[in-house]
């Protein structure tokens, strides 16, 4: 497969027109979770590549692009590598999505996702999706007995969601290396948010739930990721993508 063979000649379509070399995008978020219901956002996520000429300039090109209609956010190579060897669960998403999900995938993109275990280190997952958990549940604090307006009940439960999600997947990815995207029981998930929405406090034990699951639990992931496996890749495309004036 070339750099500029796509799995869905359409997606090409999804990515905002003025960036180039889109290496790998797919659809994350509440669908790819599958907690998406009537009327909720499609989010698209990808890395492309900039050109490796552009890179040695009196100004660096943009590292990140956001689109909407459709949403879509694609990340630089290196910012999208740097991002994953921090542990960042949505970056980290883009290369354990389900087949059928995936836009854009070239070369470059297969070859991420195979050493994407490679971006894993045990301590930078734990602090990464326990530390976004309990941002989630920093919104919820404060948040009364549920007599709030009908659109902060509704935030409320989708942060709930959201927290419980990032307690599952980073303790399995913590535990096991591997990441599902996709959550096995959408409609508990759904669940409990509304019982967040009317009682923030009872988001509080699964919190700290997680927190002594992942204190006793012997980590299948190494320390610290290997950045050689980052930097290796990233050397590779800037190579595809030089070209000379």
């Amino acid at each position: 497969m070339t750099e500029t063979e796509v799995r869905n000649t359409e997606a090409e379509a999804s990515a905002p027109q003025s960036v180039p070399n889109v290496l790998l995008s797919g659809i994350v978020g509440s669908t790819a979770y599958g907690l998406a219901r009537e009327g909720s956002d499609v989010d698209r996520l990808g890395l492309f590549a900039a050109p490796t000429e552009e890179l040695h300039g009196l100004r660096p090109p943009k590292e990140s692009y956001v689109g909407t209609a459709p949403d879509i956010t694609l990340h630089e190579a290196a910012k999208w590598c740097r991002l994953a060897l921090s542990g960042n669960p949505t970056v980290l998403e883009l290369v354990w999505l389900p087949e059928e999900l995936y836009e854009v995938r070239t070369g470059s993109g297969e070859e991420l996702i195979g050493i994407r275990t490679t971006f894993l280190g045990a301590r930078r997952v734990r602090d990464a999706y326990l530390g976004y958990a309990t941002q989630q549940f920093r919104r919820l604090e404060g948040r009364a007995d549920g007599s709030f307006s009908a659109d902060t009940r509704k935030r409320t439960a989708k942060h709930a969601r959201h927290l419980k999600r990032l307690c599952h997947q980073g303790y399995e990815l913590y535990r096991s290396g591997r990441l599902t995207i996709e959550v096995e029981d959408p409609e508990e998930f759904h669940r409990f948010g509304e019982q967040v929405a009317a009682d923030p406090e009872v988001a509080r034990p699964l919190l700290r739930s997680f927190e002594e699951a992942f204190d006793s639990t012997r980590s299948a992931l190494p320390e610290q990721p290997d950045e050689r496996a980052a930097e290796s890749w990233l050397r590779g495309v800037r190579r595809r993508f030089y070209e000379v004036g």
